[in-house]
């Protein structure tokens, strides 16, 4: 066994990067173990150095991150900062010192993971970035090496905790979304601002990074249709129950049905409650990749947190440290197929629309007359009416997304309607 330590660079010591820095230091005899040489923290950047950080030695903070890098002994980089810059930055430099990179930076890697990888390549170095996407679940290195020889041809998901347990929230116990939402600021799932998890920010960049490794294309955070959750009702939920489904915000990546393009979209569905990814609870996530030879896989667990977060950045940490030792690199990106993406209005789906309507003969085949005029076949109809007031909900059949926008807004201008209440689409049969 080597007895030179390899000597690693944290950048960032927030709640993730702490947890790394405590596991690193008490479960050092582990990792020595399994990498088949000492790892020891060289040195921790930081913004505040004058606050407490328990259990990591003050000797070890700096502000002065490039200058760590440039020191000339690193020989990983753990970037933990978030964001877009300083990290991009950072990690560049890092490559351009001979410095391998473990990162959780899913905007980065959402927006710029091409240009990082070609850095990467260029020097010959590893970026790994397990914790990027899901937490502790391990997703991202079994899709791009246990799957590597499998065609992926479909991944649904529930990536983002904080909206899993806001929804989860109202259909067990029929509260509005402003209440559940409260509820999970109180208990810090989310945040004082939790724009980017509510309006599915967060889980596009988590979509765009796996759509690349999924179809070996390069897909940007642009390439995502994306569609907030905060306009779900508890009346959506209880026609979702009245349907035998429950409502998730989802990530849906696929292949089309020729092999030509790809598709990747952010939205709030309704999924039945016998597929699996409606049984997912509080604030864990779950992903379903579909795959051509291993067929249906399921991965499952907690998606978020300093704990979980930092078990896969320690799980990268491992993988990269024993690729320096062997003088060996892993798997960077590949993006051979370079598939089109293609935009939402092209995506098969289907719709669950809620209508309040006027109460009188005809209505309905008016109504049925437009979905008709837009070539969207209608599945189920159901009516409901009261005082010259009636409400009318259809669940569509597949058809293009294009096609199905365009019948909503057809149906707006019906003097008979009088109100679209909601539209949600409806997944995973």
């Amino acid at each position: 066994m080597r007895t030179r330590p390899l000597k690693v660079a944290l950048l960032g010591c927030g709640v993730v990067g702490s947890e790394v820095a405590r596991i690193m230091t008490t479960h050092a005899d582990d990792l020595t173990a399994r990498i088949g040489a000492p790892v020891e923290l060289a040195g921790v950047a930081v913004r505040r150095p004058s606050k407490v950080r328990e259990g990591i030695d003050p000797a070890l903070i700096t502000t002065d991150a490039t200058a760590l890098l440039k020191r000339g002994d690193i020989d990983v980089a753990i970037e933990v900062i978030g964001g877009i810059e300083p990290a991009r930055t950072l990690i560049t430099t890092a490559f351009e010192h001979g410095i391998s990179v473990v990162s959780a930076n899913k905007a980065l890697l959402a927006q710029d993971g091409a240009a990082l990888h070609a850095a990467a390549e260029q020097h010959g170095l590893d970026l790994y970035y397990e914790a990027a996407v899901a937490g502790a679940i391990p997703l991202v290195r079994p899709m791009r090496e246990s799957l590597a020889g499998d065609k992926i041809n479909r991944v649904m998901g529930i990536v983002n905790g904080t909206t899993n347990f806001i929804l989860d929230k109202m259909d067990s116990t029929g509260a509005g979304y402003q209440e559940a939402l409260d509820e999970a600021t109180a208990l810090g799932y989310a945040e004082a601002d939790p724009t980017a998890d509510v309006e599915g920010y967060d889980a596009a960049a988590k979509a765009a990074i796996l759509a690349g490794i999924a179809f070996h294309t390069r897909v940007r955070l642009d390439d995502v249709y994306r569609e907030g959750m905060t306009e779900v009702s508890a009346a959506d939920f209880a026609s979702a129950k009245r349907m035998g489904c429950t409502i998730k915000l989802l990530a849906i990546l696929e292949r089309a049905a020729d092999g030509e393009s790809v598709t990747a979209r952010v939205h709030p569905a309704m999924i039945p409650l016998t597929h699996p990814l409606a049984s997912v609870r509080e604030a864990y996530n779950a992903v379903f990749v579909e795959a051509e030879a291993a067929g249906r896989l399921m991965f499952y667990g907690p998606g978020a947190g300093g704990s979980p977060t930092a078990s896969a950045v320690l799980g990268d940490l491992v993988a990269v440290c024993r690729n320096k030792l062997a003088e060996a690199k892993g798997p960077g990106e590949s993006a051979y197929a370079q598939l089109p993406v293609s935009a939402m209005g092209e995506v098969v789906t289907r719709y669950h629309i809620s209508l309040d309507v006027a109460d009188k003969p005809g209505v309905l085949a008016q109504v049925a007359t437009t979905f008709a005029e837009h070539g969207v076949s209608i599945d189920t109809v159901r009516q409901q009416g009261k005082d010259g007031e009636a409400s009318l909900v259809v669940v569509t059949h597949r058809a293009p997304d294009a096609a199905l926008s365009g019948t909503v807004e057809a149906l707006r201008k019906l003097d008979t309607v009088r109100g679209v209440a909601s539209i949600m689409r409806v997944e995973g049969e």
